[in-house]
């Protein structure tokens, strides 16, 4: 049977996992889950995750949540992927679960939406662009607060796992699934205006050289899987040019 993958492209975790599959040629069936419709609250998900998150993949019989738990399968189950994705040396694989562990607690937390069963998490994007989005209000507070874990975040990311001679995490000469991970995870502030990425972003110089260095690695896939996100950002720019000046202010 196909691999079934449930996501919705507008997630981080589910865009990472599209492009693995399709980087690394494994045949699947994408199923989506539209969040803004609320589809993985709906009793037919929870028969796939109990958690009702997604991305979830279906194997067979096999069923998994959790990203980085279905990356690590992906790149285990199936027979041509290559070995810089989740290496066979064992101390080369605890770094990557080490990198990936903090992810969830920090970079994860500061730059985007973050959804339990029923709620969404306070975090930057939410709070700047997306809440009205969703029909939720904005919190200024809670975005000032994600911000700093943001920031701090991509500090690590340039000081501490860009650390080696290589362009990639944990110095990787190729990406590995943490890169694909952590860059589908800060894409999400390409829905900022111009301003704020380039104010959150800009000083990261080495982190902008990874993100471009991973797209590279993984294209066409990444910009196509990414095209979700540059037609959002296409309709967000004309809404806020025809809203009123008085309005703005």
């Amino acid at each position: 049977m196909k691999l079934k993958l449930y996501v919705d492209r507008m997630s981080q975790p589910s865009r990472a996992i599209l492009i693995f599959c399709k980087v690394n040629g494994i045949d699947f069936e994408e199923i989506k889950v539209d969040l803004s419709k609320r589809q993985h609250l709906s009793s037919e998900f929870r028969a796939i995750n109990p958690l009702r998150k997604i991305p979830a993949i279906v194997d067979g019989r096999f069923k998994l949540f959790e990203s980085h738990a279905i990356l690590i399968y992906l790149a285990s189950a199936f027979p041509g992927v290559a070995d810089n994705w989740y290496p066979a040396d064992l101390s080369r694989r605890a770094r990557i679960h080490s990198l990936l562990d903090w992810h969830h607690l920090n970079l994860r937390r500061g730059a985007a939406v973050v959804r339990s069963s029923a709620t969404v998490s306070a975090t930057f994007v939410l709070n700047t662009v997306l809440a009205p989005l969703l029909g939720l209000p904005q919190n200024q507070q809670a975005a000032a607060e994600a911000e700093k874990i943001l920031v701090s975040s991509l500090s690590t990311i340039e000081n501490i796992w860009l650390k080696g001679d290589g362009q990639y995490l944990l110095g990787g000469l190729r990406p590995s699934i943490a890169d694909l991970s952590l860059v589908c995870e800060i894409m999400q502030l390409e829905l900022l205006d111009g301003k704020d990425r380039d104010r959150i972003l800009g000083p990261h110089k080495k982190v902008q050289q990874w993100i471009e260095s991973t797209r590279n690695a993984t294209r066409p896939h990444f910009d196509e899987v990414h095209n979700v996100l540059y037609k959002l950002k296409t309709k967000l720019s004309e809404q806020k040019s025809r809203t009123p000046l008085s309005s703005k202010m």
